[in-house]
């Protein structure tokens, strides 16, 4: 594959600490998918076999956790089913969002071709936090200048696109999102540059195992938080 490659961090105990890139698809899930996996590469890089416990989406980077055992994917995966899991994200949103709050709207399933034929929606919650705002002296779209926050994201609920369909509920999108963003603004950040999703998982914990770990952005998303002015000092 072309870009970043992925990272192994750690191996601890039973857990496989993994930082995913963006664009890299954490395993097969339909028969017409192509490779590579983040999965074959890390059995390749450990030597043995592991069990994926929960993915991100393709166009999202940052930590990851795989199970060295059936017993450790066991009692991980009954901890993301019984939402034990809290998990943060980092993400670079269009315009200035105010304040911090939660985010509480049902989610339908995303429709392609894979869709079962339901349409009922569940329930969908995620948290949200500014880190950064910033105002860039640059033309785009309509506006003669462009707006961007730098958040803090935790879902409470694990529904597909949660984040990326939150932020655009609340028309806030997030940059480089090509089904839900917005176009003039995925346009500026491509000439600067920068072409996939702004969105980095950062951490996951699980208090009740005691499992807890953190990395920073990836560094494309740092960079393009940088030309955009938003510097946190989380």
């Amino acid at each position: 594959m072309t870009g970043p490659l992925p990272s192994l961090l750690e191996i601890q105990d039973d857990l496989i600490w993994v930082s995913k890139p963006a664009g890299m698809q954490v395993h097969r899930q339909h028969r017409g998918d192509s490779g590579p996996f983040l999965l074959q590469w890390v059995r390749d890089h450990v030597g043995f076999r592991v069990y994926p416990v929960h993915r991100l989406d393709k166009p999202t980077s940052g930590l990851m956790v795989f199970a060295a055992t059936s017993a450790a994917a066991a009692t991980l995966s009954e901890a993301f089913r019984e939402r034990q899991v809290q998990k943060s994200y980092r993400a670079i949103v269009r315009g200035h969002l105010d304040g911090d709050g939660s985010i509480d709207y049902a989610l339908g399933p995303v429709r392609d071709r894979f869709s079962t034929s339901s349409d009922e929606k569940r329930s969908a919650v995620t948290d949200y936090r500014v880190l950064q705002r910033s105002e860039v002296p640059v033309p785009v779209g309509r506006y003669q200048t462009a707006r961007y926050s730098l958040v803090d994201l935790r879902p409470r609920t694990g529904r597909r696109h949660q984040l990326r369909r939150h932020m655009k509920h609340v028309f806030h999108p997030i940059i480089g999102d090509r089904k839900y963003g917005d176009r003039d603004h995925n346009r500026f950040v491509t000439e600067l540059g920068f072409s996939r999703l702004a969105l980095c998982s950062v951490e996951l914990s699980i208090d009740s195992l005691g499992i807890s770990r953190s990395i920073p952005m990836d560094a494309e998303l740092s960079l393009l938080a940088n030309e955009l002015q938003l510097r946190s000092n989380d």
